[in-house]
């Protein structure tokens, strides 16, 4: 999906007319990048938690 949101970003803004606000593009970074992390989420729950070692066997050294 956030491969979605790079071509809005890369224009310069001359096409569209008006350039795109600093608020607006830091809520459609936001908005990549939660989906990115929740996608990230279901693949590691699916893997059986094997990050849950690693994050214990840390804080046991």
């Amino acid at each position: 999906m956030s491969e979605e949101t790079v071509p809005q970003q890369g224009g310069a803004g001359s096409a569209a007319g008006q350039p795109k606000g600093l608020l607006q593009q830091m809520e459609e970074l936001m908005a990549a990048l939660n989906a990115d992390l929740s996608a990230l989420d279901a693949d590691l729950q699916s893997a059986g938690g094997a990050g849950r070692g690693v994050v214990a066997d840390g804080e046991a050294g």
